[in-house]
């Protein structure tokens, strides 16, 4: 993406980055091919692109919802 910048001021944490972004280009490229297999389209024939804007649309409106209880966290008292 251009302009896109690392969060990460660290190597370690570039690295950590940059091999998350593989791992998600990866899990959507098998995204890709499943969902094509299965409508029986060749999978060279779907856009990255639009798969990409599609699952953004639909993790970030999952991301709205905490699975978290709403409240303070209870922690066990130390044996």
């Amino acid at each position: 993406v251009p302009g896109m910048v690392l969060r990460s001021r660290y190597p370690r944490g570039v690295e950590q980055e940059i091999f998350a972004f593989l791992l998600v280009h990866h899990a959507l490229r098998d995204l890709m091919h499943q969902a094509a297999l299965k409508a029986g389209h060749d999978p060279d024939r779907i856009s990255f692109t639009r798969t990409l804007r599609v699952v953004r649309r639909h993790v970030t409106g999952q991301a709205a919802l905490s699975p978290l209880a709403p409240g303070p966290v209870h922690r066990p008292e130390p044996a």
